[in-house]
């Protein structure tokens, strides 16, 4: 039985609810429900239950479970979630910098790539890119050994109209947004003002371009944003 625990707990599929625990508990370290697991992983509802009580056998526990009221990484679900993040930014600011991939080709192989490099592997790509500090769609990537940081952004959908703000990241997980992202000119660091909103579109201008632009709402909800300093 306790071998079997050691080969769960290092698995990909683990590493795979590990990190979608910890995105969806977001900075509030919100209890998430199975079925927003289910959701986000494509499984089903009674697949994520059957995983969830096993995180929780392990020993250490990665997670704290109880049902109908949802599941929280332990300290040591965390440690391991952090990791993964940390190397999945560090892969797509490698993919992207050194092998030229293109912004919207990078998460999935990143994706693929995060649970198996090594330490030294690990080091060195860090080494080579200077210790980065951010990925490239605007995420901030953790330092070795720590949790990540959580900025003060908001979905752009949300921020007040004629109000000057500054695109801090962009949601890597759909490649046709980033292409249309990248295609409007929304990208990490690009000012802009929200001029007008409906039900299923905003009007907005970057910087000083004279002619506002028109960006779905469903493509809103992949841009983060900040005050503008």
């Amino acid at each position: 039985m306790a071998a079997k625990l050691v080969t769960l707990s290092t698995s990909e599929s683990v590493d795979d609810y590990l990190k979608a625990i910890l995105e969806l508990g977001s900075a509030d370290d919100l209890r998430v429900t199975t079925n927003a697991l289910a959701e986000r992983l494509g499984v089903r509802t009674p697949s994520v239950t059957g995983m969830l009580q096993k995180l929780a056998a392990q020993r250490p526990p990665l997670v704290l479970y109880e049902k109908h009221r949802g599941v929280r990484l332990t300290a040591a679900g965390k440690r391991r979630a952090w990791e993964l993040v940390r190397h999945h930014r560090l892969l797509e600011l490698f993919l992207h910098d050194v092998l030229k991939y293109s912004w919207d080709e990078v998460h999935e192989e990143a994706e693929r790539l995060e649970h198996f490099i090594s330490e030294r592997f690990e080091d060195r790509v860090a080494a080579i890119l200077g210790d980065p500090e951010i990925d490239p769609h605007g995420h901030i990537i953790p330092q070795k050994y720590e949790a990540g940081a959580y900025r003060d952004e908001v979905p752009l959908a949300q921020w007040p109209l004629q109000t000057p703000a500054i695109i801090t990241s962009v949601s890597d997980r759909n490649a046709e947004a980033l292409r249309e992202l990248e295609r409007q000119g929304l990208m990490p660091g690009v000012t802009l003002t929200i001029e007008q909103r409906n039900s299923a579109a905003l009007a907005i201008r970057l910087n000083a371009r004279s002619k506002p632009i028109r960006l779905s709402n469903d493509l809103a909800s992949c841009v983060l944003v900040a005050p503008q300093l």
